[in-house]
């Protein structure tokens, strides 16, 4: 964060039974409404993920599909503001053939921030 606090860890569970994949709050809420735009259209696709410290290195890759049981688990109780350049260099990757990858997320521009229930 950039106020030097540790960021809040949210949890990506996806699948029967649930496999745990955890992600920053922060870009957990980004990925959210990227993925249920996707899911809105009944679309399917490659989601990569670095792999979380402590169980290895590298990388993951999941074949995400609107029929496969997901939730997103936050550990803050509060909806961070949506970066809409974000939002937008994150949904272009996942209508990629490459699929979505996360990318860091790109400053701020005036008038870039929206409501989550204004994005998507």
């Amino acid at each position: 964060m950039e106020d030097g606090r540790d960021a809040l860890m949210g949890n990506l569970l996806y699948g029967t039974p649930p496999t745990l994949h955890e992600i920053e709050d922060r870009l957990l809420a980004h990925l959210q409404v990227v993925i249920f735009s996707k899911f809105r259209r009944n679309e399917s696709f490659a989601f990569h993920l670095e792999a979380v410290p402590g169980r290895g290195t590298g990388r993951q890759s999941l074949w995400l599909n609107p029929t496969i049981p997901l939730q997103f688990a936050f550990s803050g109780s509060r909806a961070p503001e949506m970066n809409r350049e974000w939002l937008a260099v994150l949904l272009e990757q996942a209508n990629s053939a490459k699929g979505l990858r996360v990318v860091p997320e790109p400053v701020l521009a005036a008038g870039s921030i929206a409501r989550m229930d204004a994005v998507a």
